[in-house]
C-alpha cells in the first residue's frame, strides 16, 4: 500500500512516498524540482555476508557482471548509454548490501530504469564463461592492486580474520580470495544471482525533478513484470565479545609502521549504536578530539590519529589506528592510548566536546543529504538494511540524543573490559623489533 512520509534531517524535511510491487520490489520516490536531473538507486540485500564458505567474492564480483550487459544491452552499453546521456553511474559493495546508481538529465530517467531492470530481470541471458573469465581477471587485479600491493592494505583482512571467529559471515572481507574466485563456475555465479538478485531482495529509489505519480508508474512498467525470487529472510544479529587479547604483526612495503586497535562491538540498530558512534568522534575527528589532542599537539607521539564505528549488520567493529612519530614505538603508542582511555573514563567526558562532535556530526550529514542523489541513497540502504527508509533520520536523532554518559559507559564497557586485537604493521625487516605487546591494564 502506497503511503506518504515526511522525516526531519538536520537539512529539513525529507519527503518521500514507498510502496511494494506485487513482485515484491520496494520502491521509494523523493520528489526534488530543485534541479532538472533524477537519480536512480538499486539496493540489492546481498553483500560478502551472504556467501557460503568457498564461494567468496561473489558479491563484489557481480558488482562488476551487472554492467557487462544483459539480454537487450550490450557489453558496453551500460556505461556508453548512460554517459552519452550527460549522467554518471557506479556501483559498490559491502559486507551486507549491494548498490548500483545512475544521476541523470529529468528528461532521461526511463533510461536508467531500462537499464537497471533489464540487468535485474535478463542478466543471465547475456552470461557467458569469456565474461566471467574477463571480470574474474579483473577482480583479482583489483585485489592485488588494492589490498596485496597498497601500503596497509592488507589490513582489513588481517582484521576481519582476527575479530571474528572462522564461519562469522564477516570473517572475510567482500574482495574474496583468490583461490575462490579462481573456483568460481559459470553455474556457481548463474545461481549465486539467481538467489539473491530477485526484485523481492531489492530497493528501487527514484529521485528528482518529477512527480512523484510518475515515478510508480515508470517503476511498475519497467519492473512490474519481471519474476519474484525465493524467498529471503533477514540475517538475525550474530554478535561477537572478545575473551583474549590478539597481536597481530605484518610486514609490508611501507616507510612508517602503523598501529590498529580493534574490539567487536553490537550490531548497527542496537541500543549501543549512537553511543559508539559518538565515542568514535570523541576520540579522534578534530584537532580537539581526546587522542587528536594528546597524541598529536600536546605531544608528538604520533603523526596520524584515526577512529571509527563501523556498524554493519550482523555485528560491528570499532578500531582506532595510529602512526607512531620518528622515535616512538608502537608499543609506547600503545601503552599512551590505553592511559588516555582509561583517564577518559576515570575523569569523565567534557559535555562541551560531546556538544561540539555533534555539531560535527549533523553538519556532516547535512553536507551528504544536500543534493538529491545523497538523500535517495540514504533512503534505499535505510529501507535496504534496516527495512525503513526513514530509519536514517531516526539515526541522527539517536545521536543527538547521546549523552557524556552515554559515551563513558560504551567506551567501559566495549573497549576497556573488552581485550583488543592489536594488530601493527611494520616496514619489511622490522618483525622482530614490533612483536610488543598492548602494555599493562
Amino acid at each position: 500500500m502506497r503511503r506518504a512520509c515526511s522525516i526531519p534531517t538536520a537539512s529539513g524535511p525529507c519527503r518521500f512516498h514507498v510502496d511494494t510491487l506485487s513482485n515484491g520490489l520496494r520502491v521509494v520516490v523523493h520528489e526534488d524540482r530543485s534541479a532538472p536531473v533524477a537519480a536512480v538507486y538499486v539496493g540489492y540485500h546481498v553483500g560478502s555476508a551472504r556467501e557460503e564458505p568457498g564461494k567468496s567474492g561473489f558479491a563484489h564480483l557481480f558488482e562488476h557482471l551487472l554492467f557487462q550487459g544483459s539480454k537487450n544491452v550490450a557489453s558496453d552499453g551500460h556505461f556508453r548509454h548512460v554517459t552519452q546521456a550527460g549522467g554518471t553511474l557506479n556501483g559498490n559493495t559491502s559486507f551486507d548490501r549491494t548498490l548500483y546508481f545512475e544521476t541523470v538529465p529529468a528528461n532521461r530517467v526511463e533510461l536508467a530504469l531500462w537499464l537497471e531492470s533489464d540487468r535485474m530481470g535478463f542478466l543471465l541471458d547475456a552470461m557467458t564463461q569469456q565474461k566471467l573469465d574477463n571480470q574474474r581477471d579483473v577482480v583479482r587485479n583489483e585485489k592485488r592492486q588494492n589490498y596485496e600491493q597498497r601500503p596497509y592494505g592488507r589490513v582489513g583482512e588481517a582484521l576481519a580474520a582476527a575479530l571474528f571467529p572462522a564461519g562469522h559471515p564477516y570473517a572475510h572481507i567482500p574482495i574474496g580470495s583468490h583461490e575462490d574466485l579462481i573456483g568460481a563456475t559459470l553455474a556457481d555465479v548463474e545461481g549465486f544471482f539467481r538467489r539473491w538478485y530477485g526484485p523481492n531482495n531489492a530497493t528501487l529509489g527514484i529521485g528528482g525533478d518529477l512527480a512523484p505519480e510518475r515515478a510508480f508508474e515508470l517503476a511498475e512498467a519497467w519492473f512490474g513484470e519481471l519474476p519474484r525470487g525465493p524467498q529471503v529472510p533477514r540475517p538475525r544479529p550474530q554478535p561477537v565479545r572478545a575473551s583474549a587479547e590478539q597481536r597481530v604483526v605484518l610486514e609490508d612495503r611501507v616507510q612508517f609502521p602503523q598501529l590498529t586497535l580493534a574490539w567487536p562491538t553490537p550490531a548497527a540498530g542496537e541500543r549501543d549504536e549512537a553511543a559508539l558512534t559518538m565515542l568514535a568522534l570523541v576520540l579522534s575527528a578534530s584537532r580537539a578530539s581526546v587522542l587528536d589532542k594528546a597524541l598529536t599537539i600536546d605531544t608528538t607521539l604520533a603523526k596520524n590519529v584515526s577512529c571509527a564505528s563501523h556498524l554493519g549488520e550482523i555485528a560491528g567493529r570499532f578500531t582506532i589506528t595510529l602512526t607512531p612519530s620518528k622515535g616512538v614505538t608502537l608499543d609506547q603508542l600503545a601503552q599512551r592510548t590505553h592511559e588516555l582511555l582509561v583517564g577518559l573514563r576515570r575523569d569523565g567526558i567534557g559535555r562541551e566536546l560531546v556538544q561540539r562532535m555533534k555539531n560535527r556530526y549533523e553538519a556532516d550529514v547535512v553536507r551528504m543529504f544536500d543534493n538529491v542523489s545523497g538523500r535517495v541513497q540514504a533512503l534505499v540502504l535505510s529501507d535496504v538494511l534496516r527495512g525503513d527508509p526513514a530509519a536514517f533520520a531516526r539515526e541522527l536523532e539517536r545521536v543527538l540524543a547521546t549523552d557524556v554518559d552515554d559515551v563513558r559507559d560504551v567506551l567501559t564497557r566495549h573497549i576497556l573490559e573488552q581485550p583488543p586485537v592489536v594488530l601493527s604493521v611494520v616496514p619489511e625487516g622490522q618483525l622482530e623489533a614490533a612483536a610488543r605487546g598492548w602494555g599493562p591494564r
